[in-house]
């Protein structure tokens, strides 16, 4: 089975009506570094935690996890 990863955080801000430059404001992230959220592979963990913080989530809630299985 494979799993696939995939960063949300533009999709909830867009839900929220919140821009990157407020998120910056509320989670003391730069605006840099959440431009590059859905693009990178590897997040810092501070980050992780200070933008799941700041909009009231799970760290997991960032992200989009889904299962694929190989038929055999």
């Amino acid at each position: 089975m494979e799993v696939h990863v995939r960063p949300r955080l533009g999709e909830i801000l867009r839900e929220r009506g919140i821009t990157q430059l407020e998120l910056e404001q509320m989670s003391g992230v730069s605006q840099s570094s959440i431009a590059r959220f859905d693009r990178n592979s590897q997040h810092r963990d501070a980050h992780l935690f200070a933008i799941a913080r700041a909009l009231g989530v799970n760290v997991e809630d960032l992200f989009e996890v889904s299962e694929v299985g190989k038929n055999n």
